[in-house]
């Protein structure tokens, strides 16, 4: 493996509108204009995760969505003037690029703002702060951080943790931050005091944790109330915070519209009421 080495780095007419719509029906995705629609008309298609407790997730018994960002996309939509909304099933490595080629019109999906990102995507006022943290089994006799060295991290892919962990992690003092070997991808990767491991899904980190081939497990508190139970701990170690937001295409017509709203709801309290709601 060679060596890496990781661092810090309008409203439009109505005639405009139904055209807009009959464009998007007949790319098979009716109502997903990327602009705000008319009152009571078009569909607005939002991805969501389907594997968060309190957030986004799917029962698969009722085939409903339930969560903080599943009530804030509908009353995104209904104030944009939709008529309906779509939930449309993402996850970290597809999410980017499913907006990036119009299969969804936004992402509220525990999306975080980060520099990169603001390059691809505009993204809307803040609506919920989280942190990323690093939970261990219970079993492991692991306490702290300092218990930790020598052994192997597990991070989701597509997400901001894995440059994360090593830039806090080197600021701790608990490694210099050289990689000393490294895959193409960095999904794996050797460090003088640790080994991270970059894995496609959040279940599969959860049964890496479970099964011992990695040692800790770092990602989001939301993330981790989803996986975590009464054997397994949080350590007292923040590894940064996470800044959800909702993103649209960059320069799209939807982005200022969401970006008002989504700063209105604020406003009126009605974040702060969902958010007591689910948590």
């Amino acid at each position: 493996m060679a060596k890496a080495r990781w661092g810090r780095r309008a409203v439009w007419a109505l005639a405009a509108v139904a055209l807009t719509c009959a464009l998007a029906a007949l790319a098979g995705c009716a109502g997903g204009s990327g602009a705000p629609a008319a009152s009571g008309e078009g569909t607005l298609r939002v991805g969501v995760r389907s594997d968060v407790v309190g957030f986004g997730y799917l029962n698969k018994d009722t085939n409903k969505h339930y969560g903080l960002e599943i009530d804030l996309a509908e009353e995104l939509a209904r104030r944009l003037g939709y008529a309906d909304v779509e939930f449309v099933d993402v996850l970290p490595e597809t999410r980017k690029d499913m907006l990036l080629n119009g299969e969804v019109d936004c992402l509220v999906a525990c999306y975080s703002v980060s520099e990169s990102r603001q390059k691809n995507f505009d993204f809307s006022p803040v609506y919920y702060e989280d942190r990323s943290v690093i939970m261990v089994e219970d079993s492991s006799l692991i306490t702290s951080l300092d218990g930790l060295k020598g052994r192997t991290f597990g991070t989701m892919s597509g997400s901001n943790t894995a440059p994360q962990l090593v830039i806090k992690l080197t600021e701790a003092g608990f490694t210099n931050g050289e990689a000393l070997e490294a895959n193409a991808d960095n999904s794996d990767v050797r460090f003088d005091t640790f080994h991270l491991v970059q894995v496609p899904s959040y279940q599969e980190l959860s049964d890496r944790l479970e099964e011992g081939s990695i040692d800790a497990a770092c990602m989001d508190a939301s993330l981790a109330n989803t996986f975590n139970d009464f054997d397994r701990s949080l350590l007292d170690f923040q590894i940064d915070t996470q800044s959800y937001a909702v993103a649209t295409q960059k320069g799209s017509a939807l982005s200022q519209p969401v970006a008002e709203a989504v700063q209105v709801m604020l406003d009126d309290g009605t974040v702060a009421r969902l958010i007591d709601k689910w948590n």
